[in-house]
């Protein structure tokens, strides 16, 4: 198999969430095959026009041999509406999916790993961040290239309710001593979301590449 068809290859843990099943629709459009792990029972919720690999995102034993050759390897599997009070659910879905996954990609061969992170420091969601940042340690000691992608928060269908912090967003960038934070921790749109992470997969790095609040905005 010649490099061009593997750096074609995809494979997506999360594909059914809010971001990943708006994201492999875009990868395909752009000529990308995708291949997204899935629990078997759940193959209706996934976007059409892909390739259904079934595992348990938890479990790297029960998927990893069925990774094809591929340049990238979208790790979007965590605790949906993360919120306070979800530190044990992000211990065991968030931290223990990103561990099984650093695994499954090493075995595999992957040349790239793109992991959905969160923007920080932050005066909230503290066992949230945490648990993201072990997850970018993992990858970072791992040797893999990879890019992290950090929002805060993702606007979109079901999403809207923090529009109405959006003037609070703005006083507080006006702020010299508020103004750094307000814009690590900006409100981004699902559509530059998409656009970002498509845009990570066609440019791999060398290395580790970050992508923050105000590089997200600027798709």
């Amino acid at each position: 198999m010649n490099s061009t068809s593997i750096n074609n290859k995809i494979f997506i843990t999360g594909g059914t969430g809010y971001i990943g099943s708006r994201l492999i629709p875009a990868l395909i459009q752009n000529d990308f095959e995708i291949f997204a792990l899935i629990r078997k029972g759940s193959e209706n919720k996934l976007p059409a026009g892909c390739n259904i690999v079934f595992g348990d995102s938890l479990n790297s034993s029960s998927y990893e041999n069925n990774i094809p050759p591929c340049g990238t390897f979208i790790h979007l599997v965590g605790v949906a509406h993360p919120g306070p009070g979800k530190k044990e659910q992000f211990r065991s879905i968030d931290l223990v999916s990103i561990q099984q996954a650093v695994s499954a990609a090493l075995k595999a061969g992957v040349k790239h790993f793109i992991y959905l992170s969160v923007a920080h420091p932050a005066p909230v969601m503290k066992d949230f961040i945490e648990v993201r940042m072990k997850g970018e340690e993992l990858i970072r000691q791992s040797g893999l290239n990879a890019t992290f992608i950090r929002p805060w928060y993702v606007l979109g269908p079901g999403h809207y309710w923090p529009y109405i912090f959006v003037p609070f967003y703005k006083l507080f960038e006006m702020i010299p001593s508020t103004r750094e934070s307000a814009k690590r921790l900006g409100l981004v749109k699902i559509d530059q979301m998409v656009n970002c992470i498509t845009y990570s997969v066609k440019n791999p790095p060398n290395g580790i590449k970050i992508y923050n609040v105000n590089d997200i905005l600027n798709f």
